[in-house]
Protein backbone atom coordinates (compact mmCIF):
# COMPACT_ATOMS: atom_id res chain seq x y z
CA UNK A 1 0.00 0.00 0.00
CA UNK A 2 1.30 3.35 -1.31
CA UNK A 3 2.37 5.74 1.63
CA UNK A 4 -0.36 8.06 2.73
CA UNK A 5 -0.53 11.54 3.10
CA UNK A 6 -1.21 14.14 5.78
CA UNK A 7 -1.38 17.70 4.92
CA UNK A 8 -0.31 20.17 7.90
CA UNK A 9 -1.75 23.30 8.12
CA UNK A 10 0.40 25.15 10.36
CA UNK A 11 1.67 27.07 7.58
CA UNK A 12 -1.72 28.03 6.07
CA UNK A 13 -3.05 29.11 9.72
CA UNK A 14 0.16 31.35 10.17
CA UNK A 15 -0.63 33.18 6.99
CA UNK A 16 -3.97 33.95 7.88
CA UNK A 17 -2.95 34.88 11.31
CA UNK A 18 -1.17 37.61 9.97
CA UNK A 19 -4.10 39.68 9.59
CA UNK A 20 -7.52 39.61 11.84
CA UNK A 21 -8.91 37.83 8.65
CA UNK A 22 -10.55 34.87 8.17
CA UNK A 23 -8.75 33.83 5.00
CA UNK A 24 -6.65 31.87 4.23
CA UNK A 25 -9.16 29.22 5.49
CA UNK A 26 -7.44 26.23 7.28
CA UNK A 27 -10.94 24.52 6.81
CA UNK A 28 -11.44 25.09 2.89
CA UNK A 29 -7.84 24.49 1.96
CA UNK A 30 -8.06 21.38 4.19
CA UNK A 31 -11.36 20.29 2.55
CA UNK A 32 -9.67 20.84 -0.69
CA UNK A 33 -6.32 18.56 0.12
CA UNK A 34 -9.20 15.69 1.28
CA UNK A 35 -11.35 16.38 -1.82
CA UNK A 36 -7.59 15.92 -3.60
CA UNK A 37 -6.52 12.80 -2.32
CA UNK A 38 -4.57 13.41 1.06
CA UNK A 39 -5.00 10.30 3.78
CA UNK A 40 -5.54 13.33 6.31
CA UNK A 41 -4.63 16.67 8.09
CA UNK A 42 -2.01 17.44 10.88
CA UNK A 43 -2.27 20.68 12.87
CA UNK A 44 0.05 20.98 16.00
CA UNK A 45 -1.40 23.50 18.13
CA UNK A 46 0.70 25.79 19.66
CA UNK A 47 0.39 27.05 23.33
CA UNK A 48 0.99 30.77 22.20
CA UNK A 49 -1.41 29.70 19.10
CA UNK A 50 0.97 31.25 16.43
CA UNK A 51 -0.82 29.43 13.67
CA UNK A 52 -3.54 26.67 14.52
CA UNK A 53 -5.80 27.98 17.38
CA UNK A 54 -7.22 26.06 19.67
CA UNK A 55 -10.49 27.21 17.44
CA UNK A 56 -9.73 25.69 14.62
CA UNK A 57 -9.63 22.06 15.89
CA UNK A 58 -13.16 21.40 16.40
CA UNK A 59 -13.81 22.83 13.46
CA UNK A 60 -11.16 20.47 10.90
CA UNK A 61 -13.00 17.74 13.45
CA UNK A 62 -16.42 18.57 12.06
CA UNK A 63 -14.94 19.10 8.67
CA UNK A 64 -13.71 15.48 8.51
CA UNK A 65 -16.56 13.87 10.63
CA UNK A 66 -19.06 15.47 7.83
CA UNK A 67 -17.51 15.02 4.60
CA UNK A 68 -14.68 12.91 5.37
CA UNK A 69 -15.32 10.13 7.01
CA UNK A 70 -12.38 7.98 5.91
CA UNK A 71 -9.93 10.75 6.46
CA UNK A 72 -7.58 11.19 9.88
CA UNK A 73 -6.89 13.61 12.20
CA UNK A 74 -3.73 13.98 13.31
CA UNK A 75 -2.99 16.37 16.45
CA UNK A 76 0.54 16.86 17.20
CA UNK A 77 2.66 18.97 20.39
CA UNK A 78 3.88 18.43 23.36
CA UNK A 79 1.93 16.66 26.37
CA UNK A 80 1.11 19.23 29.17
CA UNK A 81 -2.16 19.00 30.41
CA UNK A 82 -3.49 21.93 28.43
CA UNK A 83 -2.70 20.05 25.14
CA UNK A 84 -4.38 16.83 26.75
CA UNK A 85 -7.32 18.65 26.99
CA UNK A 86 -7.57 19.42 23.29
CA UNK A 87 -6.83 16.28 22.13
CA UNK A 88 -9.20 14.39 23.92
CA UNK A 89 -11.70 17.29 23.60
CA UNK A 90 -11.26 16.99 19.59
CA UNK A 91 -10.68 12.94 19.29
CA UNK A 92 -8.14 12.65 16.50
CA UNK A 93 -7.91 9.31 14.93
CA UNK A 94 -3.61 9.78 16.01
CA UNK A 95 -1.70 11.79 18.37
CA UNK A 96 1.78 13.00 17.40
CA UNK A 97 3.67 13.37 21.10
CA UNK A 98 6.82 16.06 20.78
CA UNK A 99 9.29 16.81 22.83
CA UNK A 100 9.43 20.72 22.16
CA UNK A 101 10.06 23.80 24.07
CA UNK A 102 7.13 26.33 23.61
CA UNK A 103 9.30 28.78 22.37
CA UNK A 104 10.57 26.61 19.82
CA UNK A 105 9.90 27.73 16.13
CA UNK A 106 9.43 24.00 15.20
CA UNK A 107 10.32 20.52 16.37
CA UNK A 108 13.39 19.71 15.42
CA UNK A 109 14.77 17.03 17.66
CA UNK A 110 13.08 13.50 18.59
CA UNK A 111 12.26 11.93 21.85
CA UNK A 112 15.15 10.52 24.47
CA UNK A 113 13.04 7.57 24.70
CA UNK A 114 15.24 6.24 27.80
CA UNK A 115 14.97 9.24 29.28
CA UNK A 116 11.34 10.34 29.21
CA UNK A 117 10.01 6.71 29.36
CA UNK A 118 8.40 7.19 32.67
CA UNK A 119 7.46 10.65 31.69
CA UNK A 120 5.85 8.98 28.20
CA UNK A 121 4.18 5.64 29.52
CA UNK A 122 0.93 7.01 31.65
CA UNK A 123 0.52 9.59 28.41
CA UNK A 124 0.84 7.11 25.78
CA UNK A 125 -2.03 4.81 27.92
CA UNK A 126 -4.29 7.29 28.95
CA UNK A 127 -4.48 8.40 24.83
CA UNK A 128 -5.03 5.09 23.86
CA UNK A 129 -7.51 4.47 26.39
CA UNK A 130 -9.46 7.32 24.47
CA UNK A 131 -8.90 4.89 21.60
CA UNK A 132 -6.21 7.12 19.87
CA UNK A 133 -3.61 5.85 17.88
CA UNK A 134 -0.17 7.23 19.19
CA UNK A 135 3.34 8.29 17.67
CA UNK A 136 6.21 9.75 19.15
CA UNK A 137 8.62 11.92 17.36
CA UNK A 138 11.99 10.05 16.66
CA UNK A 139 15.47 10.74 15.68
CA UNK A 140 16.82 8.76 12.77
CA UNK A 141 18.90 6.89 15.02
CA UNK A 142 17.69 3.35 16.11
CA UNK A 143 19.33 3.55 19.49
CA UNK A 144 16.09 3.62 22.55
CA UNK A 145 13.41 2.49 20.06
CA UNK A 146 13.26 -0.53 22.46
CA UNK A 147 12.11 1.66 24.82
CA UNK A 148 9.78 4.45 23.01
CA UNK A 149 8.06 0.60 22.13
CA UNK A 150 7.96 -0.21 26.17
CA UNK A 151 5.79 3.09 26.73
CA UNK A 152 3.04 1.24 24.56
CA UNK A 153 3.52 3.78 21.40
CA UNK A 154 1.91 2.54 18.38
CA UNK A 155 4.73 4.50 15.84
CA UNK A 156 7.12 6.42 15.60
CA UNK A 157 7.75 9.68 13.25
CA UNK A 158 10.76 9.77 12.16
CA UNK A 159 12.25 13.35 12.05
CA UNK A 160 13.53 13.91 8.69
CA UNK A 161 14.82 17.58 9.13
CA UNK A 162 18.34 16.49 8.57
CA UNK A 163 17.46 14.54 5.17
CA UNK A 164 15.94 17.64 4.32
CA UNK A 165 18.39 19.94 4.87
CA UNK A 166 20.24 18.39 2.60
CA UNK A 167 18.85 19.77 -0.39
CA UNK A 168 22.02 20.67 -2.13
CA UNK A 169 24.16 17.95 -1.23
CA UNK A 170 23.67 14.41 -3.17
CA UNK A 171 26.05 12.55 -0.91
CA UNK A 172 24.89 14.21 2.61
CA UNK A 173 21.46 13.30 1.45
CA UNK A 174 22.15 9.64 0.52
CA UNK A 175 23.76 9.35 4.33
CA UNK A 176 21.19 10.64 5.83
CA UNK A 177 18.39 8.79 3.98
CA UNK A 178 20.23 5.77 5.16
CA UNK A 179 20.29 6.29 8.58
CA UNK A 180 16.36 6.99 8.33
CA UNK A 181 15.76 3.58 6.62
CA UNK A 182 18.51 2.11 9.58
CA UNK A 183 15.85 3.24 11.97
CA UNK A 184 12.49 2.59 10.44
CA UNK A 185 14.06 -1.02 9.96
CA UNK A 186 14.82 -1.07 13.61
CA UNK A 187 11.88 0.01 14.76
CA UNK A 188 9.71 -2.28 12.39
CA UNK A 189 11.75 -5.12 13.65
CA UNK A 190 10.05 -3.88 17.07
CA UNK A 191 6.69 -4.22 15.92
CA UNK A 192 6.34 -0.38 15.45
CA UNK A 193 4.48 1.07 12.57
CA UNK A 194 6.52 4.41 10.83
CA UNK A 195 5.45 7.54 9.96
CA UNK A 196 7.63 10.46 8.48
CA UNK A 197 8.02 14.33 8.15
CA UNK A 198 9.53 17.58 8.49
CA UNK A 199 11.25 19.31 5.61
CA UNK A 200 9.88 16.81 3.03
CA UNK A 201 9.33 18.21 -0.48
CA UNK A 202 8.06 16.29 -3.80
CA UNK A 203 11.53 16.07 -5.07
CA UNK A 204 12.87 14.27 -1.37
CA UNK A 205 9.96 12.25 -0.77
CA UNK A 206 9.92 10.23 -3.57
CA UNK A 207 13.59 8.51 -3.09
CA UNK A 208 12.44 8.33 0.73
CA UNK A 209 9.77 6.38 0.12
CA UNK A 210 11.87 4.57 -2.44
CA UNK A 211 14.38 3.36 0.34
CA UNK A 212 11.06 2.73 3.13
CA UNK A 213 8.36 1.60 1.08
CA UNK A 214 6.71 0.92 5.03
CA UNK A 215 6.34 4.41 5.82
CA UNK A 216 2.59 4.45 6.90
CA UNK A 217 2.31 8.25 6.67
CA UNK A 218 3.97 11.13 5.41
CA UNK A 219 3.08 14.51 7.32
CA UNK A 220 3.75 17.40 5.39
CA UNK A 221 3.18 21.21 5.85
CA UNK A 222 5.78 24.13 4.82
CA UNK A 223 7.10 22.36 1.66
CA UNK A 224 3.59 21.21 0.61
CA UNK A 225 2.04 25.29 1.56
CA UNK A 226 5.42 26.54 -0.70
CA UNK A 227 4.04 24.44 -3.48
CA UNK A 228 0.55 25.31 -3.31
CA UNK A 229 1.40 28.81 -3.97
CA UNK A 230 2.81 28.19 -7.28
CA UNK A 231 0.13 25.11 -8.05
CA UNK A 232 -2.70 25.53 -5.96
CA UNK A 233 -3.80 23.15 -3.21
CA UNK A 234 -5.38 20.47 -5.30
CA UNK A 235 -2.37 19.90 -7.74
CA UNK A 236 -0.13 20.34 -5.51
CA UNK A 237 -1.84 17.27 -3.26
CA UNK A 238 -1.58 15.66 -6.51
CA UNK A 239 1.83 16.04 -7.08
CA UNK A 240 3.14 14.79 -3.19
CA UNK A 241 0.48 11.92 -3.52
CA UNK A 242 2.52 11.02 -6.79
CA UNK A 243 5.80 10.73 -5.03
CA UNK A 244 4.02 8.95 -1.93
CA UNK A 245 4.55 6.04 -4.46
CA UNK A 246 8.21 5.36 -4.34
Amino acid sequence: MATQLSVNLNAVAMLRNRRDLPWPSVVDLGRIALASGAHGLTVHPRPDQRHTRFSDLPELRALIDDEFPKAEFNIEGYPNSQFLDLVEENAPEQVTLVPDDPSQPTSDHGWNFVEHAEFLTPIVKRLKASGMRVSLFADPDPAGLDAARATGADRVELYTGPYGASHQDSGQAAKELERLAKTAEAAIALGLDVNAGHDLTVANLKPLVGRIPAIAEVSIGHGLTADALEYGMAETVRRFLRSCKG
